[in-house]
């Protein structure tokens, strides 16, 4: 990946200097993303190479602008980041899964720093309307300067909570979260136009999947999902089980990130961790993990092992992900999913087999339960093939379903064929 310095660029250029300093390291922000299989859509291509992303980023240098990255903008009185621009690579997805089109009204959830906002803003063009959306008042303000400064001054920016919209211009062709939304909010679905979209960071048991929606009928249906990672909602809509990160008792530098109200015991889960684990290979073989957390989210207890370098590099845990893993929890015994090489395939792609390390009196118990669900997401997987999400209505008939979560405005049903 080439830097600012790598490519000959001198911070302490003219401002004509500047300007195609940042449309160099635009183009080559946009052509990882197209190597990466990210982008795709020549519009959406278009709008990234036009919007000069460093300029809603004056904070940082002009290279960390363009490293696709994303940079940390706010935090609250205790040091927890609050609001931050997102990595180019799911602003790419999220724009594509939109659909935009010029002419159309777009609202977006979450102002950040006005980036995402100038990119919808060059989408829908100067016949289309952006409205964008933060409780934060200082954020709001920040991104209306931003805006201001970088030329997209038809952008509405509002101060207020995102979970009740913004009925004063309603309707929208698009509505965008650009925060991990417990749910989709009442107002969201009332303020939709027929035969909009609804893209969302949905929080899914301490996953989140970003899902593209689409009414049909009585339910709506996701036309497209990826996995992400997204600053939880304030406000109204936080929801009722917020994420938790706990760290484990004995300095071991784990935590477990739980959600829907599942807590951890840090006592017993740090005193169980210090034990020997019980390991179990499962004997199934694949070459990607994907989808493996939703089939294992249905379980009781799961939740994410969070693992610190020295927590690996010192031989306390070996995860999946360089973050950790996903895993069970009880009040005192606890799982995680394990991989290691298993040579390659009949394409001579290299696959991995997963295993399970467990820890405490249950050890064994959770051992079989996780091997089960490893088990039948390989089977029914590889006869599927494909996953998606249902909103349900709140109350009525339980529809079936892989997982089925009760929020407060709807029933949230992953599928699976």
């Amino acid at each position: 990946m080439s830097t600012y310095r790598d490519l000959g660029f001198n911070s302490m250029g003219t401002e004509k200097d500047t300007a195609s300093d940042s449309a160099a390291l635009r183009a080559a922000m946009v052509e990882r993303l197209r190597q990466r299989g990210v982008l795709h859509d020549p519009q959406v291509e278009a709008a990234m190479l036009a919007v000069p992303r460093h300029q809603f980023l004056p904070e940082v240098s002009i290279e960390r602008a363009y490293s696709g990255e994303s940079v940390v903008t706010h935090r609250d009185e205790k040091g927890a980041a609050t609001s931050s621009a997102s990595e180019s690579a799911i602003i790419a997805t999220m724009l594509e899964m939109l659909q935009l089109r010029p002419g159309q009204h777009v609202l977006e959830i979450g102002a950040g720093t006005g980036y995402n906002a100038a990119l919808l803003s060059h989408l829908v063009g100067p016949e289309g309307r952006v409205t964008t959306v933060d409780i934060d008042p200082d954020v709001t303000a920040e991104a209306a300067r931003h805006l201001r400064e970088s030329g997209y001054t038809s952008v509405e920016v509002v101060t207020g909570d995102g979970e009740v919209g913004h009925a004063a211009t309603a309707p929208f062709d698009r509505i965008v979260a650009t925060a991990g939304a417990w749910d989709v909010p009442a107002a969201w679905k009332e303020q939709l136009a027929p035969d909009g979209l609804i893209v969302v960071p949905l929080r899914l048991r301490g996953l989140t999947r970003a899902v593209a929606l689409r009414r049909e009928g009585e339910i709506w249906r996701s036309t497209g999902m990826t996995e992400c990672g997204f600053m939880p909602m304030r406000g109204a809509g936080a929801g009722t089980g917020v994420e938790q990160q706990t760290r484990l008792t004995g300095d071991a530098g784990v935590w477990i990130r739980t959600d829907e109200g599942l807590h951890a015991h840090p006592e017993r889960l740090g005193a169980a961790l210090a034990t020997s684990p019980v390991v179990e290979w499962t004997g199934v073989v694949t070459r990607t993990v994907d989808d493996l957390d939703l089939w294992l989210s249905a379980q009781p207890g799961f939740s994410r092992l969070i693992v610190s370098r020295e927590a690996v590099e010192g031989g306390l845990v070996d995860p999946i992900y360089p973050w950790g893993s996903m895993a069970v929890i009880t009040d005192d015994s606890l799982a995680y999913v394990l991989q290691r090489p298993a040579g390659v395939n009949a394409d001579g792609k290299p696959t991995i087999e997963l295993g399970i390390a467990a820890y405490g009196p249950r050890d064994r118990e959770l051992t079989d339960q996780v091997t089960e669900r490893i088990g039948a997401w390989k089977k029914e997987r590889t006869a599927l093939g494909h996953v998606w999400i249902e909103l349900h209505a709140a109350e009525g008939p339980v529809p079936d379903g892989l997982l089925i979560i009760p929020k407060r405005d709807s029933r949230v049903v992953v599928r699976a064929r």
